[in-house]
C-alpha cells in the first residue's frame, strides 16, 4: 500500500505519524509520572496537615473555651481540598469531609487503575492544659489530585491537536505547493511521450525540481530535433535513392542502348552475310571482331555500374584489399599525383555495413580530389579510435573549397551514409587542401 501511495501522500502521512507519536509519548509521559506525583502531594498535604494542627493546639491553651473554638476551627477546615481534618470525639467515629472538585474533570476509571492511590489517614491527639480534647483525623483526598492531573492531559491533548492539526494543515499546503511542478513535469513528458516537442515547463518550485524543469526543456527541444533531423534524413535518403536510380538508368540507356543496338546490327549483318553464296568470310569477320569489341565494352560498362551499386571484392577479399584496389584505380588513372593509404594493424573484421560506409567514404572523398582539387598528394588513412569508433580521414594539398560552396550530391550522400549509423562527418579547407573526417560507429561487429 506504502509503494502505491503518491509523494505528498507519503510526506504528509509521515508528518501525521510524527505528530502523533510526539503527542502519545508525551501523554505516556505525564501518565507514569501521574502516580509519583499524586504519592508526593498526598505526603506534603499530611505532612502540612499535622503542622498546623500543633500550631492550633498551642493557640487553644490561650483561648478561654477551647472545646468551642476547636470545633469552630474544625468547621471552617471543612472546606479544604486534597486533605480533610476531622474532630474525633471521645467514643464518636470520625466523620470525612467532603472534597470539593466541582471545577475538575473525573478521571476515568482505567487513569484511576493506572495511578493506583491510597489514602493516608494520620490520627492527632489534641490535649490543651492537660485535658484531653479527643482527636482530629487527618485523611488525605488523592482523587482530587488525579483530577486535576488528568484535566492537565486533557488540556494538553486538545492543544496538541490543535497546534498538530494546524502544523499539519500548514505542512500540506507547503508541501502541496512545492510538488506543483511535478505534476507539470509529468503531464510534459506524457506530451513528449506522443510527440509534443515543442511543449515547456515553467522552472518552480526548489532549486533541485527547477533544475529538472530546466533538463526537461532541453530534452524536449533536443528531442524535437533529433526527430526533424530524422525526418530530414529519411527525405534526404529518399531523394538520393532517387537521383543514384535516374543516373544509373540514364546511364544504362544512353551506355547499353546504343551497344545493345549495334550488336543487334551487326548480328542481323551477320545472318545476311552466312545465307548469302558464296559467303564472304572476311565480313564475317569484320561483323565479328566488331561484335566482340562492343561485348568487351558492354563488360567494361557493366563492372563501372556494379562498382557503383557493390565495391568488386570487398565481401570477398576484405576492406583492406577493396581500398588496396580502389587506390590502384586511381594511381593508374593519374600517375601524376601520389596516393597513399594507412590502416591501423588493429582494425578487425566488421560487419559488411560497416565496411561499405568506410569505403564509400574514401571513395567519395577520392573522386571529389580528382575531379576538383588539382592535388599533387592525397593521404588516406584508417584506424580504430577507442573500442567502438573508426576513424576515416582523407586529407589533399589541392585548391581547397571555396568559400560559398555547397556540398553536392555525393558528400551529402557520404554524410547520410555515416549519419546513419549514429556517427560524424566533417568536411574542413584550408589555403592548401580539404581534409574529410568521418567517425563510424561499430555498433555492429562482423
Amino acid at each position: 500500500m506504502w509503494r502505491t501511495l503518491s509523494l505528498q501522500a507519503r510526506l504528509t502521512t509521515l508528518l501525521a505519524l510524527v505528530l502523533l507519536a510526539g503527542l502519545v509519548i508525551n501523554i505516556g509521559r505525564l501518565v507514569l509520572e501521574a502516580r509519583p506525583r499524586v504519592a508526593a502531594e498526598d505526603q506534603s498535604v499530611v505532612r502540612l496537615a499535622r503542622e498546623f494542627i500543633a500550631v492550633l493546639v498551642v493557640d487553644l491553651a490561650e483561648a478561654p473555651d477551647p472545646e468551642a473554638r476547636l470545633a469552630r476551627i474544625v468547621g471552617d477546615l471543612s472546606q479544604l481540598r486534597h486533605v480533610s481534618i476531622v474532630h474525633e470525639g471521645q467514643g464518636a467515629m470520625p466523620v470525612p469531609s467532603v472534597p470539593v472538585a466541582d471545577a475538575v474533570i473525573a478521571p476515568p476509571v482505567w487513569f484511576v487503575w493506572l495511578v493506583q492511590p491510597e489514602q493516608t489517614t494520620l490520627r492527632v491527639p489534641v490535649v490543651v492544659n492537660g485535658r484531653s480534647l479527643g482527636a482530629l483525623v487527618i485523611a488525605s483526598h488523592p482523587t482530587d489530585e488525579m483530577a486535576e492531573i488528568w484535566d492537565g492531559i486533557v488540556t494538553q491533548i486538545e492543544v496538541g491537536a490543535a497546534i498538530a492539526a494546524v502544523l499539519f494543515g500548514i505542512t500540506m499546503l507547503v508541501v502541496g505547493r512545492a510538488l506543483a511542478p511535478l505534476r507539470q513535469i509529468a503531464d510534459a513528458m506524457v506530451k513528449i511521450e506522443g510527440g509534443g516537442y515543442a511543449i515547456r515547463v515553467t522552472p518552480a518550485g526548489s532549486p533541485e525540481l527547477a533544475d529538472i524543469c530546466a533538463r526537461l526543456n532541453h530534452l524536449a527541444a533536443v528531442l524535437g530535433e533529433a526527430v526533424e533531423d530524422k525526418r530530414q534524413l529519411a527525405e534526404r535518403v529518399v531523394s538520393l535513392q532517387d537521383v543514384e536510380r535516374r543516373e544509373i538508368a540514364r546511364e544504362l540507356h544512353d551506355e547499353f542502348g546504343p551497344f545493345l543496338f549495334a550488336l543487334r546490327a551487326h548480328g542481323s549483318a551477320l545472318l545476311r552475310v552466312a545465307g548469302s553464296a558464296p559467303a564472304d568470310v572476311a565480313a564475317i569477320r569484320t561483323h565479328g571482331e566488331a561484335m566482340l569489341a562492343q561485348v568487351g565494352q558492354l563488360q567494361q560498362l557493366n563492372r563501372r555500374v556494379l562498382e557503383r551499386l557493390r565495391p568488386a571484392g570487398l565481401s570477398e577479399l576484405g576492406l583492406r584489399e577493396a581500398l588496396g584496389a580502389l587506390l590502384r584505380w586511381w594511381r593508374e588513372a593519374h600517375p601524376g599525383v601520389a596516393v597513399e593509404m594507412t590502416i591501423a594493424p588493429s582494425l578487425g573484421a566488421m560487419h559488411e555495413t560497416i565496411e561499405l560506409t568506410i569505403y564509400r567514404v574514401v571513395q567519395e572523398a577520392l573522386t571529389n580530389v580528382f575531379r576538383h582539387a588539382g592535388a599533387t598528394r592525397v593521404t588516406v588513412a584508417i584506424a580504430p579510435v577507442g573500442k567502438d569508433v573508426v576513424s576515416v580521414r582523407v586529407q589533399d594539398d589541392g585548391a581547397g573549397l571555396a568559400a560559398d560552396h555547397q556540398l553536392g550530391l555525393g558528400l551529402t550522400g557520404m554524410r547520410e551514409r555515416v549519419l546513419a549509423l549514429g556517427g560524424t562527418v566533417n568536411v574542413t579547407s584550408a589555403e592548401q587542401g580539404v581534409t574529410v573526417e568521418a567517425d563510424v560507429p561499430m555498433g555492429r561487429r562482423g
